[in-house]
């Protein structure tokens, strides 16, 4: 797995929209954010851009992440917002020069598109916060961000909540957010999931396709020969007039239970508040215990 190169003072990071429309103006906090870690900012071409929902057209999202990409002054970037969009231009960029020579691609939700079809050519990404978050993103998700790009030792302990399975296992961390993981599989995007430890976190579903999506990632493989599963921020969930019987954390344990692997819930990333960064690829230890969570960068 290659680690893209961490970042130095002085480097510049890019502003793109991959998916729902951003305004220079919204990225103002973002922007702060950076110059106050002695980072540059270059906004790209699709910020301020409206076409629907979209920050631009796919051609013109495609051309400014492609960009970007290519840019050797360019070392990082900083996907604007998710919502949806980046599955429509994925197929359409040239990943060659990056392949050769990658940089951080940085973002979470929508984004998982970008993080799967980057891990399958054994390139770590980086799952945090985005410029849309900033303004309500506690500091301390915003400090393991700077680390992780700055390339900072990262260990997160956490309080367990009681209803873990407890176990340790040391392992590749993939994975984002549990929709998109579902919506590419079949696709050359999806990723291979074994013997490593799978991160899944989302928003504002039902809980009976929390279940469909959980039973299909499974009989496509995802969980033969996984070594742990943290589960983050599983946010806004909703059940149906007639009860499904299980909430998200019932619907995952009935599943993981079978594998003898160590799970957590409701870790600190996702649509949440608290959305501490994960180096998607990169080799983690993780424990969970009777009364913590553990998650160790390698």
């Amino acid at each position: 797995m290659k680690i893209p190169s961490y970042l130095k003072k002085g480097d510049t990071v890019a502003i793109v929209c991959t998916a729902r429309k951003f305004f220079p103006e919204d990225a103002e906090p973002a922007i702060a954010l950076l110059r106050s870690w002695g980072l540059e900012v270059k906004l790209g071409r699709t910020i301020g851009l409206d076409s629907c929902q979209l920050g631009g057209s796919d051609s013109e999202r495609i051309a400014d992440f492609q960009e970007m990409m290519d840019d050797d002054n360019i070392k990082a970037i900083w996907c604007a917002r998710g919502g949806y969009g980046t599955v429509r231009i994925i197929d359409g960029l040239d990943f060659t020069k990056f392949k050769k020579n990658p940089k951080w691609v940085i973002g979470f939700s929508d984004v998982t598109v970008l993080h799967s079809h980057i891990h399958n050519m054994k390139i770590a990404t980086l799952h945090s916060i985005m410029p849309f978050t900033v303004p309500r993103t506690e500091e301390i998700s915003k400090e393991t961000l700077r680390k992780a790009l700055f390339g900072e030792k990262i260990r997160y302990e956490v309080p367990a909540k009681g209803y873990e399975i407890k176990g340790k296992a040391t392992g590749q961390l993939v994975g984002g957010n549990l929709s998109i993981l579902y919506s590419l599989l079949g696709s050359k995007s999806s990723i291979d999931t074994k013997d490593k430890i799978l991160f899944i976190e989302d928003l504002d579903e039902y809980l009976y396709h929390v279940d469909r999506m959980l039973y299909n990632l499974k009989r496509n493989g995802y969980f033969d020969g996984l070594k742990g599963l943290v589960v983050g921020g599983m946010t806004d969930m909703h059940d149906n007039e007639i009860p499904f019987g299980q909430n998200e954390v019932g619907i995952i344990t009935a599943i993981a239970k079978e594998y003898n692997i160590p799970v957590c819930f409701y870790f600190p990333s996702g649509h949440v508040k608290d959305n501490r960064a994960l180096i998607l690829g990169a080799t983690v230890d993780f424990e969970v215990t009777d009364d913590k969570i553990v998650i160790e960068f390698k």
